[in-house]
């Protein structure tokens, strides 16, 4: 945005001149299939185990791995938006992305297939901070709700579409097709964003802290890697690989609190977090990750194993639930710019909370058309949730604070996902230990299924519990206003 451009308007949208469809078109297409990758080695992990002969802890690495460099990197990248040009920041991610992609797509050997993984978690990390960041720099807060509900069918629509995608091509093409299928999109949108993308924040190169991305790295690094961990063994939580680390990130966070609100310039200003509606937004972030975390790790494992589905058909009874999340995030963006957070947040936690019970009554013979249905319905709330919510916080923060407000969120994104996953397997292993301990016969395969039924049932009734808290929450939220254009935004 040139200087003349910003004395005009406060906003790039408002400027009738200024070209920002080819600005969301850029951004959305690289950030589909960046973030679409964060799923699709789901259903895919078993292949992966026979076709490198690797243990499952050690394929797990694939999925944890990836969450455990985002968790390092993304706390860098509010500070990287103000060093580097919008064009230079997204051919630079979209790059590296491309490059792990192709890496995966030939590799030889497991350990090579993991490093490209990691590196397109580099390229996946860096990018959702940079749109989000861009997209606020657009668009006035009384229109972003639209917006942002197109980036939620983005950020929803994606890794839910992963497990279908996935069982699909890994059973009719093989699990390279995986990400083959993906270099031409990353491909055409580097040329399409080279072409096209136009520079939209600023570049202040602020002083980068190099103790706090130590303390930053160690933190939220420890805290995924050490709940990841946690499913590695039978001990759970008590092994050391996973208490040591988490007990370290835990003293790294709370030196790199300390740190960022005593320096001038941090490097996650943690002073987002004076603002109500976005601590707010924050929290129901969170459930709602480990909410979908919950449906999208152990659905197909029940599907699975007790009701003996095929990876392919437990992907297809995923799919309309997950197109109907995509389809209507944008829809659910235009009420909430219309309506406010009120009228959407309050009815969809109370449709969570009874679809978190609807599945915690899953059995042995539940029919598909169940889980079809509470998919969808999980699916809608989430959709009426997240993307509502998430822009009611971010329209809180004054501008300067926008690369932080996003980057904090998208920190969290990894974080929340390894301890949810971590959490909820553990809960369903546990209890289907117990259950398997006081079985006349723990050998049986039904008997096994139903262990398995049982922990599944635990992990919805505690989702349950979750989402009762979102409905709590949900009765306390207000249309949030930036404080730096309105102080009395608590009245409204």
């Amino acid at each position: 945005m040139t200087d003349k451009q910003s004395t005009k308007y406060e906003f790039l949208a408002d400027d009738p001149n200024a070209k920002v469809l080819p600005v969301v078109i850029s951004f959305l297409i690289g950030a589909f299939f960046a973030i679409l990758n964060e799923t699709l080695l789901n259903i895919a992990l078993t292949t992966l185990m026979e076709q490198f002969d690797v243990s499952v802890s050690t394929v797990q690495w694939m999925a944890t791995g990836f969450m455990l460099m985002m968790g390092i990197v993304i706390p860098a990248s509010a500070v990287l938006i103000q060093w580097f040009t919008t064009r230079q920041l997204f051919l630079g991610t979209m790059a590296i992305f491309t490059v792990g992609t192709t890496i995966c797509a030939i590799a030889p050997t497991f350990p090579i297939l993991l490093a490209g993984r990691l590196i397109q978690a580099v390229g996946t990390g860096l990018l959702m901070p940079v749109i989000f960041n861009v997209f606020l720099l657009i668009y006035p807060p009384h229109r972003r709700g639209k917006v942002m509900g197109v980036i939620g069918l983005v950020m929803m629509f994606a890794p839910a579409m992963g497990p279908t995608l996935s069982g699909i091509i890994v059973e009719h093409l093989g699990w390279r097709f995986l990400f083959i299928t993906v270099i031409p999109f990353a491909l055409f949108s580097i040329a399409f964003a080279y072409k096209y993308l136009q520079n939209i924040s600023e570049v202040t190169k602020p002083k980068i802290d190099i103790i706090s991305l130590i303390f930053s790295t160690i933190g939220f690094g420890g805290i995924v890697f050490g709940f990841s961990s946690a499913g590695d063994g039978d001990k759970g939580f008590l092994q050391p690989i996973a208490y040591i680390p988490i007990i370290i990130a835990a003293i790294a966070l709370v030196f790199f609190a300390l740190r960022q609100l005593k320096l001038k310039e941090p490097l996650l200003d943690l002073r987002v977090f004076k603002f109500p509606m976005y601590t707010h937004a924050v929290v129901m972030f969170l459930i709602i990750i480990m909410a979908m975390f919950a449906s999208e790790i152990i659905l197909p494992m029940y599907m699975q194993g007790p009701l003996a589905l095929t990876a392919a058909t437990a992907g297809l009874v995923l799919l309309p639930g997950s197109i109907l999340n995509g389809l209507m995030s944008p829809v659910m963006g235009q009420l909430f710019d219309k309506f406010g957070p009120r009228v959407m947040l309050i009815p969809a936690t109370a449709v969570l909370c009874g679809t978190m019970f609807m599945m915690s009554r899953l059995g042995l013979h539940t029919s598909t058309w169940v889980i079809i249905v509470g998919y969808i319905l999980l699916m809608l709330s989430v959709s009426a949730i997240m993307m509502p919510a998430e822009t009611n916080g971010l329209n809180q923060l004054p501008k300067h604070l926008y690369p932080h407000g996003t980057a904090v969120m998208t920190t969290l994104q990894p974080v929340a996902g390894a301890i949810g996953v971590s959490v909820f397997i553990s809960i369903m292993s546990a209890r289907q230990g117990s259950f398997l301990q006081k079985a006349a016969n723990p050998n049986d395969p039904n008997t096994i299924n139903e262990s398995m039924v049982a922990g599944v049932e635990l992990v919805y009734l505690i989702s349950f519990g979750i989402a009762i808290l979102a409905f709590i929450l949900a009765l306390f939220v207000y249309r949030a206003t930036p404080r730096e254009i309105s102080s009395d935004s608590a009245n409204k």
